[in-house]
């Protein structure tokens, strides 16, 4: 019965070690993107993507607000999105 739990306890520890490496590679590529290309790949999964020229800048930051909520964006992930979308005005 102790070998069974011990044999548990390292498929549980390998596991849970190779969910953290992906996650950190995946953040990590997320990290070197743009905010173009943020924009591009995530705001059209739920609906279509405004044109930068749509809004104000001061219109884009508050967007940026509720969408890193509403869309669980990083900090990074935000800036990078509203700065490129600011660029359009």
């Amino acid at each position: 019965m102790k070998n069974i739990k011990r044999i548990f306890s390292v498929i549980v520890l390998v596991a849970m070690a190779s969910i953290v490496i992906n996650g950190c590679a995946t953040s990590q590529s997320v990290a070197s993107k743009t905010g173009s290309q943020l924009w591009g790949e995530n705001c059209v999964r739920c609906h279509n993507a405004p044109s930068p020229s749509d809004y104000s800048g001061v219109q884009w930051e508050t967007i940026g607000m509720h969408m890193k909520l509403r869309a669980n964006f990083t900090e990074e992930e935000t800036k990078k999105m509203v700065a490129f979308l600011q660029s359009g005005n």
